[in-house]
């Protein structure tokens, strides 16, 4: 039966295609590949290969002259901007062997360059080598240009994660406005979900095309023929592409194993996405500890506990963090697959199990404690490794985690999660009794500059649990993702009251943001200001404005589906109001003994021959395929997952159906904060593809 296995290891197997040319080469690596080997086996997997540096691809580096040769690992097209890079490396450099590769296929060049037939062999590529030959000054040079799907970051036994595809956010109603603005008025849409991949942007088709050929080469790797099925409207477009893959028509004919693909856009179910209900240790340590340069998803660990340099000012930028990706120790790798997915209590109990069992290995003077962890008993476990090299060598995989949960559950920061989690609470409960004006109108009251005076004269938002204009924009997005939730009112009346009422929002939010005295990274990408002294009241009213303005889209992600259109419960005088994730009502119709068909998880493989089995089952009986037809499922989830939601899918298939197997893919894996960046200040239409 086939397993999960062979596709956690189809990444590392695609980078073996990069290792077998690294030898005594210089690697120049673009930010997304360079992110993806972190999960890989990092830079020590190139430097094993026999590769003599790894550098970043910036017009700003270049090689020395006993340097001939250079390998280029880069994410996008061989096009514009990367070209131009590649083109200045070489020039202040000496190669004589250049080896370039792009995660790029070969057919997606072609579309990119506006050719639609299918050409032999590769001459984008070829041609692109004799430019190479040419920019290191002799013909007689070795240059080749090949194709690399390393796009894939194994996180986890249950998680594939594409960082290429970290910004693939499924689109919303302004961006409907944007697209149906450049179309005559009689072929606008009137929704999303009418939207093809032909009336998108360029750089968007060539994104979505990218992906489709990356998940093609895996399928074909391990010799599967997928169903696929979609829910929503940017998963449809996906589903599509990967359907009429010109590869794919051949591999589903003779690809002797069967699994299912879901995908699932993100915006379906934002509550989930930006709620504090996670009780989880890997969503909080992403969301407190500050992100590794350059990485979406990995953060950094002080490390200054395993050493005795003094904590200075300075100490910081002598000493390398640590990180989470640790691929060396299954040890380590045991305890990361525990903090992603069991609850935070049981994480950090398993964090203490570990530095005990480590510290008895190698007999260091560890006092046992019971009872409730603290960072502080934590701390002292790893510092007993500082006297000892080889038992700091043999364990430090788990000392970074372990240090990674002590600056967590210390941290200054994690006291807001809670007061976010009280609020999303009491924002619940309001939704079954009240109209989303009114709800919405419960906001109003924490919108106070920070440290501000209320009329008692006392601080109107106390020290670290005060909610800060980043909170307040999440606290936004979570009750626009609940608004068709809320109890039905007149409509107009309901409309005109709202309308009022955003207006009265948007001056509070931009008062509260023009008074901060330091502005966030949210804050920057929003108003396109770095300080407070650049930003001007219109210019915050202005972004706020938008905000209000894709929020509103939002509130209607849910309303073109049939039947999984809710996300709540309400509170039936015994039990609270609670959220119930789209997530585990998917999983529920896929593993539902019936074998039911849900109209929204729609069925994607089957081109004309499903329309003609529609056709004939008008006078005979057609089964369609359904989701838990294979004994492999894949989740892809368009736009990000979280720690919680894996946990979810863990205890839904032991629950449901213990037999299957299930791997979730997705572009990245989400910290609340990542979801109004992906919302507010992404570029969703022209993604930048390197050109």
């Amino acid at each position: 039966m086939l397993t999960t296995e062979p596709f956690t290891h189809f990444p590392l197997q695609m980078w073996g295609k990069v290792l077998s040319k690294v030898k005594k080469a210089v690697v120049f690596m673009d930010d997304k590949c360079a992110e993806s080997l972190h999960w890989n086996g990092g830079a020590a997997t190139l430097f094993e290969a026999g590769a003599r540096n790894l550098k970043q691809f910036s017009s700003f580096e270049a090689c020395g002259e006993n340097e001939p040769k250079a390998v280029f690992v880069v994410s996008t097209l061989l096009k514009g901007r990367t070209i131009d890079i590649i083109k200045d490396i070489i020039s202040l450099s000496r190669f004589q062997y250049c080896v370039v590769f792009t995660t790029v296929a070969h057919s997606v060049h072609l579309v990119a360059n506006n050719v639609t037939t299918e050409l032999e062999g590769n001459p984008v590529f070829e041609q692109f080598e004799e430019k190479l030959c040419e920019w290191m000054g002799d013909m007689n040079y070795t240059a080749e240009v090949m194709h690399a799907p390393v796009v894939f970051a194994p996180v986890s036994q249950q998680l594939l994660l594409t960082p290429t595809f970290a910004h693939l956010f499924p689109l919303l109603s302004p961006d409907l406005e944007s697209i149906n603005a450049k179309r005559p008025e009689k072929k606008r849409f009137g929704s999303l979900v009418d939207i093809d991949v032909h009336s998108l942007p360029s750089e968007l088709q060539i994104e979505i095309k990218s992906l489709a050929s990356a998940l093609n080469a895996m399928f074909e790797a391990t010799g599967t023929r997928e169903e696929s099925f979609a829910v929503g409207p940017m998963s449809r477009i996906i589903a599509g592409e990967l359907a009429n893959h010109p590869q794919a028509k051949n591999r589903r004919k003779t690809a002797p194993n069967k699994a299912s693909v879901i995908f699932v856009d993100r915006t379906m179910d934002l509550t989930g996405a930006v709620g504090h209900h996670g009780d989880n240790l890997a969503e909080k340590i992403l969301t407190v500890l500050k992100p590794l340069p350059g990485h979406v998803t990995d953060v950094q660990v002080d490390m200054l506990e395993l050493t005795s340099l003094q904590r200075t000012p300075d100490s910081h930028s002598t000493l390398a963090p640590g990180c989470l990706a640790q691929n060396q120790s299954s040890t380590a790798r045991s305890l990361w697959e525990a903090m992603l997915t069991s609850k935070q209590k049981e994480g950090v109990m398993e964090v203490r199990r570990q530095l005990v069992e480590a510290a008895s290995k190698e007999n260091l003077p560890i006092k046992m404690s019971m009872g409730r962890v603290t960072p502080e008993q934590l701390c002292s476990y790893t510092q007993l490794f500082r006297s000892s090299w080889g038992a700091l060598e043999s364990h430090c995989g788990v000392l970074q985690l372990g240090l990674a949960t002590a600056q967590t559950l210390r941290h200054p920061g994690l006291p807001r999660w809670d007061a976010c989690l009280a609020f999303e609470r009491l924002l619940l409960q309001a939704l079954g009794d009240s109209d989303f004006p009114a709800v919405l109108r419960q906001l109003l009251p924490l919108m106070k500059p920070r440290g501000g005076k209320d009329d008692t004269g006392s601080g109107s938002r106390s020290g670290e649990e005060e909610c800060g204009p980043d909170e307040l924009i999440l606290l936004l997005v979570y009750l626009y993702s609940l608004a068709e939730e809320a109890q039905p009112a007149d409509q107009d009346d309901e409309e005109e009251e709202l309308e009022k009422l955003e207006r009265e929002l948007i001056g509070v939010l931009t008062l509260v943001i023009t008074r901060e005295t330091e502005l966030s990274p949210l804050l920057q990408k929003l108003t396109g200001c770095t300080s407070p002294e650049e930003l001007s009241t219109e210019r915050a009213h202005s972004a706020v404005e938008e905000v209000f303005e894709t929020l509103r889209g939002l509130s209607h992600a849910r309303e073109h589906l049939k039947q999984l259109r809710s996300v709540y419960t309400a509170s039936d005088g015994v039990h609270q109001a609670t959220y119930r994730p789209f997530l585990r009502q998917i999983l529920e119709e896929v593993f539902h003994p019936d074998r039911l068909e849900c109209p929204d998880i729609e069925h994607m493989s089957g081109g004309l021959t499903d329309l003609l089995k529609t056709g004939f089952s008008m006078f005979m009986k057609v089964s369609r395929p359904h989701p838990s037809d294979n004994p492999l499922l894949f989740l892809f989830l368009v736009g990000g997952v979280t720690p919680s939601e894996l946990r979810l899918v863990k205890e839904i298939v032991s629950a449901h159906k213990p037999g299957t197997q299930v791997l979730v893919l997705s572009t990245r894996l989400l910290r609340p904060t990542d979801i109004p960046e992906l919302l507010f200040t992404t570029q969703r239409l022209v993604p930048d593809i390197g050109v």
